[in-house]
């Protein structure tokens, strides 16, 4: 008896390019069938690059290691990460860069508070998202200004937490 062979079931190319003399093919598995004297196991297709975007963010954050960080996180999963230590600074990259999609904000920062600058954001760009993180416990962060029901990312967070919050943000209409 041989032992099972992976096979794959439902492929799909989804791009190719030249590169040089070589030519690379990308080949996305949406499933899996492995073969087996019982039966084939169909494996559900992976779910981490769902979580990726290209859209453009606004990361505010006046803790300067846990901005860094943040753009790193986000730069990882294909974002376009600009990054501002304050409302001031914010206010000018989001006047600078008219692409900017959704804003992740502090709640909680010296000066101007998160929910003030998305407001403020928000009047001049409507369709903007905005999502609060901040590691304030609730009755802190509903006294700055955050209600129930908006998007929201309790700190610390990790990796895979911030990247789902994007995308689930992202992809509400």
């Amino acid at each position: 008896m041989s032992d099972p062979q992976p096979a794959p079931h439902n492929s799909e190319a989804t791009s190719s390019h030249q590169a040089g003399d070589a030519r690379q093919e990308i080949v996305e598995l949406k499933t899996l069938a492995v073969a087996t004297d019982e039966k084939a196991v169909e494996l559900p297709p992976p779910t981490a690059a769902s979580v990726d975007g290209t859209e453009v963010v606004l990361v505010v954050e006046d803790g300067d290691i846990l901005r860094d960080l943040t753009r790193r996180l986000l730069e990882r999963r294909g974002y376009t990460v600009l990054v501002a230590a304050s409302a001031v600074e914010a206010i000018h990259q989001f006047d600078e860069h008219p692409s900017i999609q959704l804003i992740l904000t502090d709640v909680v920062m010296p000066g101007m508070s998160g929910p003030a600058l998305a407001q403020l954001l928000l009047e001049r760009r409507p369709g903007l998202k905005v999502i609060y993180m901040s590691g304030y416990t609730d009755e802190a962060i509903v006294q700055h200004g955050v209600l129930p029901g908006i998007a929201f990312l309790p700190k610390p967070f990790t990796a895979s937490a911030i990247a789902r919050k994007l995308r689930e943000t992202l992809d509400v209409p």
